[in-house]
């Protein structure tokens, strides 16, 4: 038994939901860890821009592991890590990957439907052998579906209630897959949120952004757990481009 997975997985409690402020590096780990978080979760967008890379996977595989495993040698919690979609799409190939991450020291991971580098999402009996692959390297798998996000990345309403039935169905089969989780970042609406906290046979993730409820809101709608994504990344750079620039008499740089 994995006591720290154990643990961590507690922690999802509905109307006391874990808080994962977001991190990406040694440094951002101890800060967070050091302010008195219960666990760990890295973001993939974070991670990677930090290196020098752009979000979807476009960090080497190994590089990304050697991140994760700096951060679980550093920091005595629970980490569990963006996986994005696995850095592969055969379950096999999948099951190896989710296999190193969990001995670099991760005890979970998200791991996403979207087609990373393609269009749309994976089919629903494909992800869910794709999320029962990354199951059985032991991990608490927190299922993400972008049901919600990608409208909202092509420039519509996420809080559409049409999209709940396939979310709905996409929670279930992920639920029978093994996940422990179910993370639906864009959705924002509160009532949809709370819908979806009912009748989800998971605990539910939500992604704090503009727009969100508050957490003392979110936790009365029955969610579970808390994240800030690439958020905590983006205000820390936003603070040294803008002492940078009052520096050097060069004006607010916030982008």
């Amino acid at each position: 038994m994995n006591l720290k997975r154990e643990a961590f997985a507690a922690l999802h409690q509905k109307g006391d939901p874990l808080l994962l402020y977001n991190v990406w590096d040694v440094g951002s780990a101890k800060a967070v860890a050091g302010a008195g978080a219960t666990a760990l979760a890295t973001g993939s967008r974070s991670l990677a821009g930090a290196l020098g890379f752009d979000d979807g996977e476009q960090i080497p595989f190994n590089l990304f592991l050697d991140t994760v495993r700096r951060i679980a040698a550093a920091v005595d919690l629970p980490l569990t890590a963006d996986f994005e979609g696995g850095f592969a799409v055969d379950p096999v190939r999948l099951a190896d990957h989710a296999q190193y991450l969990a001995e670099a020291g991760a005890i979970g991971c998200n791991f996403e439907d979207q087609r990373i580098g393609g269009e749309g999402l994976h089919p629903l009996d494909e992800q869910a052998r794709r999320v029962a692959a990354v199951v059985s390297a032991g991990l608490f798998v927190n299922a993400r579906t972008d049901v919600f996000l990608q409208p909202m990345m092509a420039g519509r309403d996420p809080n559409d209630r049409t999209l709940m039935t396939e979310a709905l169905e996409r929670a279930a089969a992920y639920a029978e897959a093994g996940a422990q989780c179910f993370f639906a970042p864009s959705l924002s609406d509160l009532d949809l949120i709370a819908e979806l906290c009912r009748d989800c046979p998971l605990p539910v993730n939500v992604m704090m952004r503009a727009g969100m409820p508050s957490v003392t809101e979110l936790a009365a709608a029955g969610v579970a757990r808390v994240s800030w994504g690439p958020g905590p990344w983006r205000e820390a750079m936003a603070g040294v481009a803008a002492r940078a620039a009052e520096l050097y008499g060069t004006g607010p740089r916030l982008d």
